[in-house]
């Protein structure tokens, strides 16, 4: 038998363990070393599960932190690293690169052909440039485009397994119970509970084949609901790119981002109604001359509370969305804009009352300034998210997220949340160019 090549994979809970499923389970040819975890906190020392990890694999795989990628590549002897997360800037890649091409090793990005798995029902794919761009308001504005056209539409969102990986494998969510049940961080949450409340069915785990073949068995439509700037898992039919002009230029600087924008059917300029007018006309330019066939759709994201009057003139703690804040590079969201638009009198900084995991929050990204990034990845770190905001000095808390954040945690001071949904500016809509593409 031909010597087999060894293979460390680069992930962060999500993209590597779908390259693994669609390119090395099962095959002969390779190797897989370990996984190697970053960017979300207490996703490594685990293992891949026999599970999931298929016959040539009976014990399983382990996953190592990042931090440990050279002592492997050196120890074991690696071929080839596969890098696979998302997010990221080009100069960060090839310094991975170098770091293991120094090491001895093959540094490998994996295409669109290779990782995609082509659905019976059509696919409608929903991604972005960069985290935070506004893809959850796109996703949800499409699903109610869709049920409006009769269609069925079922949701498979971009993978966030950060439990137990053998339970996650196929994930199905209706309700809170359901969030409940499957025991969901805040940062899953933000993405599934839009979704429920508009009686949207989600997928969602691990084993994306297996999961779409579930999914296709109650939905017309498939609806991809990609997470960071990560291209899709399925073969899109329409392929819709979300780009931000709050941060012009991102959407060539980032990986994968441009893939997506090159990929695209149609991109939505997301936010047009809080940019500066010259950023949306120079994305306009990027975008026709680097993908001159998609079709731009100029959209708005309008910000409104509950109770405006709760804001006027107080002392604010804003939160906001965690990843968007974090690898997503934002130094604002919806909560600053809503303490602007509602005459906020002062915006506390919460660093000095920051603990453990939230206080390595800020130092890790030390762009946030003065918000509170939503963190929540496992119930330790929710808790001290409390925390933090039970020891901060302010009249009130303007909320953020993309969840009611009050369901997930006790906050001892007056509330109010935060909402937005997408509005496209003039024509053509997404409701003219779903139905030209797919009905």
């Amino acid at each position: 038998m031909p010597k087999r090549k060894k293979i460390i994979i680069m992930g962060a809970a999500g993209r590597d363990f779908h390259n693994f499923n669609m390119c090395f389970r099962d095959n002969s040819e390779y190797e897989v070393i370990a996984f190697t975890a970053t960017q979300i906190p207490n996703i490594a020392e685990r293992q891949y599960p026999p599970l999931l990890a298929g016959k040539l694999y009976p014990k399983g795989i382990p996953i190592e932190p990042e931090q440990k990628l050279i002592t492997l590549i050196k120890s074991h002897a690696i071929d080839e690293v596969v890098f696979s997360y998302s997010d990221v800037p080009y100069q960060y890649v090839m310094h991975k690169a170098s770091l293991v091409n120094a090491a001895g090793a093959q540094f490998t990005l994996l295409g669109a052909r290779q990782t995609m798995v082509k659905s019976k029902k059509p696919v409608i794919a929903i991604c972005a440039v960069r985290t935070g761009c506004g893809k959850s308001p796109a996703s949800r504005k499409v699903c109610k485009i869709l049920k409006e056209l009769g269609k069925n539409v079922v949701v498979i969102r971009h993978p966030m397994p950060y439990g137990d990986l053998a339970k996650q494998r196929i994930q199905r969510f209706t309700s809170y119970d359901d969030l409940k049940r499957h025991d969901c961080t805040i940062e899953e949450i933000e993405e599934y509970e839009p979704h429920i409340e508009h009686n949207t069915v989600v997928y969602a785990g691990v084993d994306y084949e297996a999961i779409l073949r579930e999914a296709e068995q109650e939905a017309d439509i498939i609806l991809w609901d990609g997470g960071n700037n990560d291209i899709p898992f399925y073969v899109p039919d329409m392929h819709i790119t979300i780009v931000d002009p709050h941060r012009p230029g991102d959407e060539i600087t980032y990986y994968p981002g441009e893939t997506n924008l090159l990929m695209a059917h149609s991109i939505i300029i997301s936010k047009e109604d809080t940019a500066e007018p010259e950023n949306v006309k120079r994305l306009k330019e990027q975008v026709k001359l680097l993908n001159p066939d998609a079709i731009i759709v100029d959209a708005a994201l309008p910000i409104t509370v509950e109770e405006p009057e709760l804001i006027k003139g107080k002392r604010v703690l804003v939160i906001e969305d965690g990843p968007t804040l974090t690898h997503g590079g934002m130094a604002f969201g919806a909560g600053i804009l809503a303490a602007e638009k509602y005459g906020a009198g002062e915006i506390i900084d919460p660093r000095p009352f920051a603990i453990r995991s939230i206080a390595e929050t800020f130092r890790n990204y030390p762009h946030i300034g003065k918000l509170l990034p939503a963190m929540g990845y496992g119930h330790s770190q929710k808790k001290e998210l409390q925390e933090t905001i039970h020891r901060i000095p302010c009249d009130m808390v303007i909320i953020g997220t993309p969840i009611d954040l009050r369901k997930l945690i006790f906050i001892d001071k007056p509330t109010d949340r935060v909402r937005y949904e997408l509005q496209e500016i003039g024509t053509p809509t997404l409701k003219e160019l779903i139905e030209k593409k797919l009905l």
